[in-house]
């Protein structure tokens, strides 16, 4: 697309585009203010070749996935206007915007020419397809008349068109870009879409609230990108939406299905008076993220309130031990409190990175550790497992056990290639870049270290002084955690740094008490500045404080204790009544087929239990397994006998990469209860 503009104005505009930008970058909307990917750089052995599989394998892979698919031809024949649907969904346009939001991060992070020139290739496809308004929506466009999207433009946005939801990813998607590499090329079409919004909703124009919610978070990154305030208020007006239309039934109702009465959606209730996380999960998490940008921008109280409540009953009642959430495949969300099966848990991957986005944000709001714990815990467990170690295989749903029934597997045991409905692999290519920016954050002179993950940052303290923060971790291995402090201030400078004192060090081993610990551990003397032991004590917010004088090489270790720890569930989860789970460190652990003669399903934990860890760098690329004793039962002669036999725990996410076969999470203590098959 040529710009009609002259260059000295682009060049002032960019400039301008580029100061407002910066509050994108820096997060400093918030009071808590999260350091971003592109200032952090990681130097560990885990989370670096992950990252560095997603910039080889999976971002490629998952652009070859587009264009067989017929995802980059929908955009091709939006610009021909002509053509017909490729595959099932409308909202397939968003997998490309992903996918180049996921590049563009990889581009900041390791720049790759011909990466550099296919983005911009696929750009321009992108931008022959939208149309002289600025509106962009292939389906529509191509001319096809798929049932979702309705006769007129955003007529069925409410429930299943996916209009705005495409354009929240593309403008995601289009602010990463031009952060990455200062190229306009994307960002002057999402300027042009979002303009194109400003015509048809608001005040006085049309209303509506999304049937999937992220258009709030794309408009909030297009006001700090480019300064102007209507994409913000337009953001908090589809939050105000909520809760106006009529539906047929009310959640009272006895036999009223979550469509029915506007649950799915979210839109049974106006925003503000919504108190407990329901209906899709994908969609609660990224309405829960949105109200929380807007709140921080605007100091809406009430949004915070409602979030608040929100957050303490998906925490409290709704959400697994991986950190997963949406216990129901039916609409891939949140079921009654406290229903939490595990052979059909659906836990989607995309929902696990909802969950983060959420929780991420509730921190930078409040600077609580809780919720980083939960950070923690998803990204290790609820969404880590969503990719195989290739790179290019993926999950879309997560259970916590697979079991032989009638010879057969139950649940989604087989990894895929790519899916007809393949959000959750191309939000994987724009999540991995983006995790260094979840480890360091700032408030004024408070330091935070809220991750332990080899890395590398600098924050500016005061206008005339650095801090240079570069962390030594073997996490989630080792718990041995060095901290180097540099300045650039010879007298020093001073500043607090906290560290994060994760939940699973001191029997608070979940955020709130879904979850417990069988039996708590001591955490002793684990800190100590220039090897001197610092006697420090848990503040009400989660971290260990430590205020001083910081000079130029100082260092500070952190020893945390990685005991292996068996986990108890509140009562009233009945999937888990006399089950237990094990966890070491941040990870929790699963039994797999590979490892215990082709079965887990007739594992009895003993009621006490002494494990062993062994690292084997040759298995699943590297990991510390579990060992103990536990009892294996079978039938004979219609008699249940056991055996005292050594079973073997993998980390839960690196299930599934070694075949097809049974898996479980949760562990029986006794026989009662439990399926068994001869």
């Amino acid at each position: 697309m040529t710009s009609i503009l002259p260059q000295t104005m682009r060049k002032v505009l960019t400039l301008g585009l580029l100061f407002y930008s910066s509050l994108l970058f820096a997060q400093s909307y918030y009071p808590y203010q999260g350091i971003t990917f592109n200032k952090v750089h990681l130097n560990d052995n885990f989370w670096l070749p992950k990252i560095e599989i997603n910039r080889t394998e999976t971002i490629p892979w998952s652009f070859h996935q587009s264009k067989i698919t017929g995802r980059i031809k929908n955009f091709e024949q939006a610009a021909a206007r002509s053509g017909k649907l490729c595959g099932v969904y409308v909202f397939d346009d968003s997998d490309v915007y992903k996918i180049i939001e996921g590049a563009s991060y990889s581009l900041q992070i390791k720049y790759d020419k011909k990466l550099d020139d296919y983005v911009d290739s696929l750009i321009s496809v992108i931008g022959a397809a939208q149309e002289p308004d600025g509106y962009l929506y292939t389906t529509r466009t191509m001319g096809d008349q798929h049932e979702w999207m309705g006769t007129e433009r955003y007529e069925k946005e409410h429930e299943l068109s996916h209009e705005l939801y495409n354009m929240g990813h593309f403008y995601e998607s289009a602010t990463a870009h031009f952060l990455a590499t200062g190229k306009r090329n994307m960002l002057d079409l999402a300027i042009k879409n979002a303009n194109h919004l400003l015509t048809v909703f608001g005040p006085g124009r049309k209303s509506v609230a999304p049937g999937h919610q992220v258009i709030e978070i794309g408009l909030v990154k297009m006001y700090l990108a480019t300064g102007d305030k209507r994409y913000l208020d337009l953001s908090q007006f589809f939050i105000e939406c909520r809760g106006k239309r009529i539906y047929a039934k009310t959640a009272g109702d006895k036999e009223a299905t979550v469509w029915e009465t506007g649950e799915y959606w979210q839109d049974h209730k106006p925003a503000i008076e919504q108190t407990e996380a329901i209906g899709h999960a994908v969609r609660a998490t990224y309405l829960y993220s949105g109200m929380a940008d807007v709140a921080a921008l605007t100091q809406n109280q009430a949004y915070i309130n409602a979030i608040n409540k929100i957050w303490e009953n998906a925490a409290g009642k709704k959400t697994y031990i991986t950190g997963g959430i949406g216990s129901s495949g039916g609409w891939e969300g949140f079921g009654p409190d406290y229903q939490l099966p595990n052979e059909s848990a659906y836990c989607e991957t995309c929902a696990g990175i909802g969950n983060v986005y959420w929780n991420h944000r509730m921190f930078m709001l409040t600077g609580e550790s809780k919720y980083m714990d939960m950070v923690e815990r998803t990204l290790y467990n609820g969404i880590l497992g969503g990719i195989g170690l290739d790179g290019k295989t993926f999950y879309y749903a997560n259970p916590m056990e697979y079991t032989t029934i009638n010879g057969k597997l139950s649940g989604e045991n087989k990894r895929s290639p790519w899916f007809k409905c393949s959000c959750c692999p191309s939000n994987i290519c724009r999540f991995m870049p983006s995790i260094p920016g979840y480890i360091y954050a700032q408030k004024g002179t408070d330091v935070f270290v809220n991750l332990y993950i080899g890395s590398e940052t600098t924050y500016t303290v005061d206008p005339k002084s650095n801090v240079t923060i570069k962390q030594t971790s073997n996490m989630p291995w080792e718990g041995n955690v060095k901290i180097e402090v540099g300045t650039n201030n010879k007298k020093g400078i001073n500043f607090t740094l906290n560290l994060r004192v994760p939940g699973w060090i001191d029997g608070q081993i979940f955020p709130t008490d879904l979850y417990t610990v069988k039996e708590k551990s001591q955490i002793g003397e684990i800190l100590k500045v220039n090897g001197l032991v610092v006697a420090v004590s848990k503040t009400k917010n989660g971290y260990f404080t430590i205020n001083r004088l910081w000079k130029n090489g100082d260092v500070v270790e952190l020893n945390l204790p990685m005991n292996t720890q068996e986990i108890l569930s509140h009562e009233k989860i009945e999937a888990n009544r006399n089950l237990v789970a094990v966890q070491r460190g941040p990870l929790m652990y699963c039994a797999e087929f590979a490892d215990n003669d082709g079965k887990t399903s007739n594992i009895i934990f003993n009621k006490i239990n002494n494990f062993s860890s062994n690292f084997e760098p040759t298995l699943l690329n590297g990991v510390i397994t579990l060992s103990t004793n536990a009892k294996i039962f079978n039938f004979t002669d219609q008699e249940i006998n056991t055996i005292l036999k050594t079973i073997k725990l993998i980390p839960y996410y690196a299930r599934s990469n070694r075949g097809i076969g049974e898996m479980r999470l949760w562990f029986p203590t006794k026989i009662l209860g439990v399926r068994i098959e001869n």
